[in-house]
């Protein structure tokens, strides 16, 4: 399920770079990262559910692709956003 026009605007207004940034790889991975949040609260609940499971790890990769897009980039960014959500433990 898409997340909420409220819970993507506070997500994007949060990790943006300038005013009309709605694309840029910070953004991107902060929704998928909180898709991929949702969707593990869902498979908690419903352990059998292996459509959505794949769904899942396919938004994991998605993130970890544009990570090390990022990590490359720019690191100083990439340290930012892995920061700011908390990932990699």
């Amino acid at each position: 399920m898409p997340l909420a026009v409220q819970a993507k605007k506070e997500i994007i207004a949060e990790h943006r770079t300038h005013k009309n940034d709605v694309g840029s790889s910070e953004v991107q991975v902060a929704l998928l990262s909180r898709r991929i949040l949702e969707l593990t609260e869902h498979l908690k609940e419903h352990s059998k559910d292996f459509s959505s499971r794949r769904g899942m790890l396919k938004l994991v990769n998605r993130r970890r692709r544009l990570l090390r897009y990022l990590r490359g980039e720019s690191p100083d960014r990439y340290r930012n956003i892995v920061q700011s959500l908390g990932l990699r433990g």
